[in-house]
């Protein structure tokens, strides 16, 4: 079996835990806090072994084969620099890093140490979303020309620190990744061009974006990201014979494809976890001993933390 071992006691934690018990090689082993209480009551509530009161104790566990970061945004480069020192493989949720930089040092110290490094991004793996591209590789909708996305948070504040920029918070850095990678993802593709204005209430994180990105081919990505507004959150995707529209596209298990001569279809999956698909993808990885995804490239996250890093950059001039 393949060991995890946990970072955070955050709300999504619950959800990855039952990825991992869903899939047929792995097993969460232990989980940290940096206090002792969160991380045994949390350990008690989802059946997991050991608990540690400091990320320390738990990346120099023996019991532990790979570590799951899920600590606040900016606190994501430190938890996988440290596992990794340990020797540990890590998989580090999104955003990966705050700076390009440190994106680049987490994949030297990986490759350097021979341990595999991921970004955590479930939408890449949904059964849905293989089944869109299939649709798309098939020119069912024609050649594609516009994808546009819109996510809606209206409901954030749980999160205590999303409104402080310094601590990683923003609607940008905390769900623009989604996006981004989806798209390179379905075209096969990285933008040649971008370019975004985001909105800071006084004193506070962003609370909209919105984002334009130029694709080879003529292809264009818009994004569009808001805490202040609910809206359905969905992924349209825009080719010459039609569109297939994905509903919240992170964790969707349909889609309908909506032809120009008023046909539709629609896509469907079965699943109840839509964090499996990418632990049994990070187990095929470990297994195979690779050092990095073939879906979730190095090249793809560097790319991403590239954009998000320029926005941010241009936008607080």
């Amino acid at each position: 079996m393949i060991r995890y071992g946990i970072l955070s006691t955050a709300q999504v934690v619950p959800r990855f835990v039952a990825g991992v018990k869903e899939s047929h090689e792995g097993e969460v082993t232990a989980i940290a806090s940096r206090g002792i209480e969160k991380a045994q009551k949390m350990a008690q509530e989802l059946e997991i072994p050991a608990a540690f009161g400091s990320y320390e104790e738990l990346c120099q566990s023996e019991a532990v084969d790979i570590v799951y970061v899920a600590v606040y945004n900016k606190g994501h480069y430190d938890a996988a620099k440290l596992a990794l020192l340990n020797n540990k493989h890590v998989l580090l949720e999104k955003p990966f890093t705050m700076t390009l930089e440190q994106a680049k040092e987490l994949f030297v110290i990986a490759k350097e140490r021979k341990l595999f490094l991921m970004e955590a991004q479930k939408a890449l793996f949904l059964p849905i979303t293989k089944q869109i591209q299939q649709v798309i590789q098939a020119g069912k909708i024609g050649a594609i020309r516009w994808l546009d996305s819109v996510t809606a948070y209206p409901n954030i504040d749980h999160i205590s620190w999303f409104r402080d920029l310094s601590a990683g918070g923003g609607v940008f850095r905390g769900a623009g990744t989604y996006p981004l990678e989806y798209m390179q993802h379905l075209l096969a593709a990285s933008p040649n061009e971008y370019k975004g204005t985001l909105v800071f209430p006084e004193g506070q994180s962003d609370a909209q974006a919105q984002v334009t990105l130029n694709f080879p081919e003529g292809v264009l990505g818009t994004i569009f990201l808001t805490v202040d507004l609910d809206l359905p959150k969905r992924m349209i995707i825009y080719g010459e014979k039609g569109k297939i529209i994905v509903p919240d596209f992170w964790k969707t298990d349909t889609a309908e494809i909506h032809y120009n001569d008023g046909e539709k279809e629609t896509l469907h999956s079965t699943q109840n976890s839509e964090f499996v698909f990418e632990v049994e993808h990070v187990n095929d990885c470990l297994k195979q001993g690779r050092l990095e995804s073939p879906v979730v490239t190095k090249e793809l996250t560097l790319k991403t933390v590239e954009i998000t890093e320029a926005i941010y950059k241009n936008n607080q001039k």
